[in-house]
């Protein structure tokens, strides 16, 4: 793994880990202000929701990365292995050709997103919409990875 993966891997770490202690800490708030308080602010439901969001988006290309997907094998264990081999890559570059595309329009999503505010903490839904082209680029950038290292292998 080269140095620029692994800034990458490290930021999407970071980026996962930030996020779900956000996550946990604004559902904490919520659920003591339930508790103790008169009523819960209203900004706590729409702030976890935002840190989940970006956790899932953080996560995604991790998990690429590391094989954490769920597969089914009964159909993969029945083949040969130059076609389990050809399968691989072809998912790889499917799911490549898929989150290129995703990225690319989620810049559109985001830039639409610009004048839109959300209800409760009237931020940019930009904001919200910019946890598409992180979980696009970084998916993308990790499908690319295995597909080249999939072809550096094929015979």
């Amino acid at each position: 793994m080269n140095q620029t993966t692994r800034l990458i891997t490290y930021l999407l770490r970071l980026g996962t880990l930030l996020s779900a202690t956000g996550f946990i800490a604004s559902t904490l708030i919520q659920i003591y202000a339930r508790f103790f308080m008169e009523s819960a602010p209203s900004w706590t439901e729409e702030v976890a929701r935002f840190f989940f969001v970006y956790a899932m988006s953080f996560a995604a290309g991790i998990a690429l990365k590391d094989h954490y997907y769920v597969s089914l094998d009964v159909l993969y264990n029945r083949l040969s292995v130059q076609q389990k081999s050809r399968l691989r890559l072809g998912i790889s570059a499917c799911t490549f050709i898929l989150f290129m595309i995703l990225t690319i329009y989620s810049v559109q999503f985001i830039v639409l997103g610009i004048p839109e505010k959300s209800p409760s903490l009237g931020l940019t839904m930009a904001l919200a919409f910019g946890s598409l082209f992180i979980m696009g680029a970084s998916v993308s950038f990790y499908a690319l990875m295995d597909t080249v290292n999939l072809l550096k292998k094929q015979p």
